[in-house]
């Protein structure tokens, strides 16, 4: 039964979910859970699924570029069988209205008055499928929903779901009849990613597995529901964040705006998604803590969308993601040592500074660069 499996990992995580507070390490069997449901459908991009559902964890929205024919929407429609999320699908065409996106007012003949008729982004899951297409206008109208969680129509405001997600997919190579996204669209969406042709097994396996199940559709379980993706979010919240990170964070920032090829560098909003998209990549290594590896993995991802590179440079083919690489190289990493390797070398040291490191091994900080008691997650004082 192709649901088989899928069933029992849900039936053994609803076993963590009796409680209302989930753990990292709880978030973490969840989170592989529906990766390996998903990848059923999606083969040999488990890296670009780490990534969207890092996205959705963190509770952001995804923007997915790619050529056509790649699997952005099968992709989105996967996500939301394995997550348990009501799912709609709007065609970006140029001929949509803000209305046709948001809902609009509506008179009711029996009872006399305006009601509201709610548009497809009161849903849980939106995949907003080849959102360039349509004019700036109609763009637009996403802009309040994503950002806010709202709708507002005629000075009254319409709360989304607290799932509500935005899995958007931009064709890059078609600029004829599309319209480049703005800034602040851009902006919105915590991280771009980009999946790239299958290697030639992946897509050998990827026909084999269609030719044995002998239809067209993948069927996919539900591991998780609604409820169940939210106490996963909120489980982030006590994933730690030391000083060292965070002015690691500030500082690859800070490079995007002091570049010379750059334009216009990444607003804060970029260290936020930094921050929590570390954190869920964190949970998802199964730890309560971030390390500089974590922040090295999602930097691309989620700023090199945001920056606004120098017109010289589009001649020269230089992309964004380039650029943030090889700030990623100038930037200094700060050396963060696991709990067991600090610990040790603390007490292999023998001075004075090692009983003072021995005693903080007590209650030992989850990531620092030096052994102290300067090393204070982030999340006690921010």
């Amino acid at each position: 039964m192709p649901g088989a499996e899928g069933a029992t990992a849900q039936a053994q995580i609803r076993g963590d979910a009796m409680s209302d507070q989930l753990t990292p390490e709880q978030t973490c069997r969840k989170a592989l859970a529906v990766l390996d449901e998903v990848e059923k459908a999606v083969v040999g991009k488990r890296a670009a699924l780490e990534l969207v559902l890092l996205g959705v964890l963190a509770g952001g929205h995804v923007l997915i570029e790619d050529l056509p024919g790649l699997g952005k929407t099968l992709m989105a429609r996967s996500f939301a069988t394995a997550l348990g999320l009501d799912f709609t699908r709007i065609q970006f065409t140029p001929d949509l209205l803000p209305s046709d996106v948001t809902g609009a007012p509506f008179y009711d003949q029996r009872g006399g008055d305006m009601v509201f008729r709610p548009g497809p982004v009161f849903t849980q899951l939106l995949l907003a499928d080849e959102i360039n297409r349509t004019p700036p206008k109609t763009q637009a109208a996403l802009l309040e929903a994503m950002g806010e969680g709202q709708v507002s129509v005629d000075g009254k405001s319409h709360q989304l779901d607290p799932a509500f997600v935005v899995l958007a997919t931009d064709n890059p190579i078609e600029y004829e009849g599309t319209y480049a996204l703005p800034e602040a669209q851009l902006d919105r969406f915590l991280l771009r990613v980009r999946m790239g042709y299958l290697p030639p097994s992946d897509e050998a396996a990827m026909l084999l597995r269609r030719l044995d199940r002998k239809a067209e559709r993948v069927e996919l379980a539900q591991i998780v529901d609604a409820e169940q993706l939210l106490a996963m979010r909120t489980s982030l919240e006590s994933v730690e964040v030391s000083a060292d990170v965070v002015d690691y964070v500030v500082a690859l920032v800070n490079a995007t705006r002091a570049a010379t090829q750059v334009q216009v560098g990444a607003s804060p909003r970029g260290g936020l998604a930094l921050v929590q998209l570390a954190r869920a990549r964190a949970a998802l290594s199964g730890r309560d803590y971030v390390i500089p590896e974590d922040v090295k993995a999602i930097a691309v991802p989620a700023l090199a969308h945001r920056i606004t590179l120098r017109p010289e440079l589009w001649v020269r083919r230089v992309s964004a993601d380039e650029v943030v690489a090889s700030l990623l190289t100038a930037t200094a990493t700060p050396r963060t040592l696991p709990r067991q390797q600090d610990a040790a070398g603390a007490a292999a040291a023998g001075t004075g500074a090692g009983g003072s490191a021995g005693g903080a091994s007590d209650t030992p900080s989850p990531a620092r660069s030096n052994p102290g008691p300067a090393q204070k997650p982030a999340g006690a004082h921010r």
